[in-house]
């Protein structure tokens, strides 16, 4: 039976949940249409991935390790092994610039160019004067649970 290992490549089927249950992120389309989630431009397959180059978050990466081909598992994954810790310094208020800014709403997320990469950030707070944007991943600072398939592994 073919074990993960450590720079193994493989295929795994994926359901991400938040401690309420609530489906983030997921490989299969029927559990995303499933459960109002669904994305049509989203393409859902088994996410094809090489382990041990920085790819995966260390604990889905850590949960991988040992699984044989065709088993699953769920596990929990702390914050700190998942999108670490929300961090308090890495929200920023900005001077509103009325024009460029008028659409934007306090929960809205936006992706923001910082040195030619994109990252997500969420609105916090909008006043006729100012706008904070907290820059910290959007899963900072929560547990998540993922359901674990192992579909192939790569010789």
């Amino acid at each position: 039976m073919k074990v993960v290992k450590e720079n193994s490549t493989i295929d795994v089927d994926y359901e991400g949940r938040l401690e309420d249950g609530t489906l983030f992120d997921t490989s299969k389309k029927e559990v995303a249409e499933k459960e109002g989630a669904y994305a049509e431009e989203r393409e859902y397959a088994p996410l094809h991935v090489q382990l041990g180059n920085g790819s995966l978050i260390k604990g889905f990466e850590s949960a991988l390790i040992g699984m044989e081909e065709g088993e699953t598992k769920t596990v929990t994954i702390k914050a700190a092994d998942a999108y670490g810790e929300s961090k308090e310094d890495l929200s920023r208020t900005f001077p509103k610039d009325k024009e460029r800014d008028k659409e934007l709403k306090e929960g809205m997320m936006l992706m923001v160019n910082v040195e030619e990469r994109q990252f997500p950030a969420r609105v916090l707070k909008v006043t006729e004067e100012e706008v904070t944007i907290d820059f910290n991943h959007p899963l900072a600072g929560k547990d998540l649970t993922f359901k674990l398939t192992i579909i192939k592994i790569e010789e």
